[in-house]
């Protein structure tokens, strides 16, 4: 793997990677800010600036910008995790000097314009109200808040109904200037793309803004078992079970990874082998980690009928107790790297997953390692590791989020 990392003198740095043979390039603006960062009254700050930024600066505003990225056939959007925000655009590269300057504009002078904090503040409830209507992703946001319980990683990336409704101009402009700057901001762009022309180009759209980098507040979660239950009278019942992970850069992850993708992570993992192909209980079942700076979680997701639910959480049990005890086998093993290996190919076959890759790897400070190192530290995991990995992470303490016609006092036995 080949990149070039430029500081420019205000702080602000610039990683390109160049890829051969394309026309096309995707820039990301990462942020050093994320939900867990915000204070009370900052409640789902992060999510509404990701809103608010497009609207434009007072020279550009939000119609010239989505004119001029939708004239240059421009892919653009934004996100906002509980420890970055991304602007990204993806773009021809003869039109990268003026997709930097419209984000110059977005991330360095937002215009904070009352009437367009009010009617996108509307955007944002409308939002929270899609997401709870989504049983699903309600019984995600439990777990979530659940696992993380007193951490800062425990608050919502949306925010509440009443912190949007409540947030003033002053707590947007005052997260803004106390959370974006030059210092706290990484540049990263993939595809085709001269790095020498690219810091010229980023010097002159970014070179003016000011500010240092940010501080975090990084330490342990304290997991105690719980069951956090939405009640609802759905015909089909979410469960999200699970406990305390990894960090993102333990020696561990690639063992961890592996262990996940023998548990449930595709359609022959022993997750879904014997809860859907065998027992036909549910159409959806899975597991996944949240790897974080300080801490991590990791957890199995299932959707069943009520009457299920039982039977779904039992198997669960059993197949976490499977793999604590005795690891993946030979051919799983096997299988599990093969994966892993494809994966990590395809998902840098295209300018936006390089870009993503080398943002946040420098803003988060992980390595910046290639495809080949990756895959040999991959084939290198044993079955030794997997099953080690397996006993410390998964035999407890357990949480549990889920949406469905029953209660708390219901669910408690399967976290015993």
């Amino acid at each position: 793997m080949h990149y070039d990392l430029t500081t420019l003198p205000n702080g602000l740095r610039v990683i390109t990677e160049t890829i051969p043979g394309l026309r096309s390039v995707a820039v990301g603006c990462w942020v050093d800010t994320g939900t867990r960062d915000e204070t009370g009254d900052e409640a789902g700050a992060s999510h509404f600036l990701e809103h608010l930024l497009f609207k434009g600066s007072e020279q550009v505003g939000a119609r010239e910008i989505s004119e001029s990225f939708d004239s240059m056939g421009a892919q653009s959007n934004a996100f906002t995790s509980q420890e970055y925000t991304c602007f990204w655009v993806r773009m021809l590269d003869n039109d990268l000097d003026e997709g930097l300057r419209l984000l110059g504009e977005m991330l360095q002078r937002p215009a904070f314009r009352q009437n367009e904090i009010d009617s996108e503040r509307q955007v944002v409830i409308e939002e929270i109200n899609m997401n709870e209507d989504d049983p699903n992703d309600v019984a995600f946001e439990r777990f979530h808040e659940t696992v993380f319980a007193g951490h800062p990683l425990e608050r919502p990336i949306l925010g509440t109904r009443e912190s949007i409704r409540g947030m003033s101009r002053e707590v947007l402009h005052g997260y803004w200037q106390r959370r974006y700057g030059a210092g706290s901001t990484v540049i990263a762009i993939a595809g085709s793309v001269d790095h020498e022309r690219a810091v010229e180009l980023v010097a002159s759209h970014f070179g003016e803004w000011t500010g240092n980098g940010v501080q975090h507040e990084f330490r342990r979660a304290s997991v105690v078992p719980n069951v956090a239950v939405v009640h609802r009278d759905t015909e089909q019942s979410h469960l999200v079970l699970g406990g305390e992970g990894m960090s993102r850069d333990d020696e561990r992850r690639y063992a961890f990874e592996i262990m996940h993708l023998v548990l449930g992570g595709g359609m022959s993992s022993r997750l879904f082998h014997t809860i859907r192909e065998e027992r036909g209980l549910a159409y959806a079942v899975y597991s996944f980690k949240m790897p974080f700076a300080d801490v991590g979680a990791w957890a199995v997701y299932a959707g069943t009928t009520p009457a299920q639910t039982p039977t779904v959480l039992q198997l669960i049990r059993e197949e976490l107790a499977k793999m604590a005890s005795d690891g993946a086998t030979p051919d799983e093993l096997k299988r599990a790297q093969g994966n892993l290996r494809g994966s990590l190919a395809l998902a840098l076959e295209d300018p936006n997953g390089r870009m993503v890759r080398l943002g946040r790897q420098e803003l988060t400070g992980g390595e910046h390692i290639s495809v080949d190192e990756r895959i040999a530290r991959v084939n290198a995991v044993t079955e030794a590791d997997v099953q080690l990995v397996a006993e410390q992470m998964l035999n407890g303490p357990y949480v549990m989020g889920a949406v469905g016609p029953f209660d708390s006092a219901d669910l408690e036995e399967f976290i015993a």
